[in-house]
């Protein structure tokens, strides 16, 4: 046990910790993929409604779905176009059920893979404390084998239960910490969009009013 190393250590409790360590790679994966996915969608959003509503109040509804597919790689303007394509003809009402839809398309595929981080989170200090619990029965039946109670008899249990328990707390702590953040986040880019939506059906209002459609 001398030259033993965390490494080491790793290897004999490769049962517990060989999955956290995927997991922690499946983690810092969706972690960075939803940092770009999610990055500067507030704003954008905001952006967008506010170049379509100088537009719409004007009347230039041809306009106003043109812009809004030139931005057709963003959720707001997937939403907006859609809801543009179809006001013709249609009531307020019905735009805003339509908004209400597609935005809630947008939000849950803007979730992603999220959901992994708030199971890992759940999971992996259970998984950890699993191994610290064979880690400790290990030392036990090295104690009962050996007939003795030294250190060196049960320091290698202990230490593969040590290390298990903190790899599966850092990847749970990591996992639950930005499973929290992407949350928080969604519910901006949700109230971003929800604010933005209804401006531009005002706006779709007072263009209609302002042709004599109102």
């Amino acid at each position: 046990m001398e030259g033993l190393s965390v490494l080491d250590m790793i290897q004999q409790g490769w049962y517990i910790t060989y999955p956290l360590i995927v997991m922690s790679v499946v983690v810092i994966t969706i972690i960075f993929e939803r940092i770009v996915a999610l990055r500067g969608l507030i704003g954008g959003t905001l952006q967008i409604a506010g170049g379509l509503v100088g537009v719409l109040q004007k009347g230039d509804f041809q306009a106003a779905i043109t812009s809004a597919e030139e931005q057709a790689d963003k959720p707001a303007g997937r939403i907006f176009r859609d809801v543009l394509a179809q006001q013709e003809g249609e009531s307020l009402e019905y735009l805003s059920e339509i908004i209400e839809d597609r935005r809630f398309e947008e939000i849950e595929a803007l979730k992603g893979s999220i959901w992994v981080l708030g199971t890992v989170g759940v999971s992996a200090p259970f998984i950890g404390l699993l191994g610290t619990v064979i880690g400790i029965i290990k030392s036990f039946t090295n104690m009962a084998v050996e007939g003795s109670g030294g250190f060196a008899v049960v320091a290698g249990g202990i230490s593969e239960a040590l290390v298990a328990t903190a790899l599966g707390l850092a990847v749970g702590i990591v996992a639950v910490v930005f499973y929290n953040y992407f949350h928080t986040k969604l519910e901006r880019i949700e109230a971003a969009t929800t604010i933005s939506s209804d401006r531009v059906l005002e706006a779709v209002r007072l263009g209609r009013k302002a042709h004599g459609n109102d």
